[in-house]
């Protein structure tokens, strides 16, 4: 009896570091912050507090859409609430941003 217990506790275990595992890797695939500036496949922006600015690729097939409607990149503005989502370390392959 010990035994099986023994064994369901360690089933447990390894399920719980595989999912949390898991769930890390989407959190580092998406991140937020503010747009510095947008264009010419490029977008600057910084963390949510307006530090730590930084600038991706941005995919030419990438989704970008402005208050929930499809938009250029072009049509993102300075100070915009941003949500990227990345296809690798350096590319972007969706952007959500809020003028609000």
């Amino acid at each position: 009896m010990l035994y099986r217990s023994l064994a369901v506790v360690l089933a447990l275990a390894v399920v719980l570091v595989v999912c949390q595992a898991s769930l890390a890797d989407k959190d580092d695939k998406v991140h937020e912050g503010k747009i510095v500036k947008a264009g010419a496949g490029k977008l600057t922006m910084t963390d949510k507090d307006g530090k730590n600015e930084h600038t991706h690729d941005i995919a030419p097939e990438a989704k970008i859409t402005c208050d929930g409607k499809e938009c250029k990149l072009e049509d993102l503005k300075a100070g915009f609430m941003v949500k990227v989502t990345m296809k690798d370390e350096k590319t972007v392959a969706a952007v959500e941003a809020k003028s609000k």
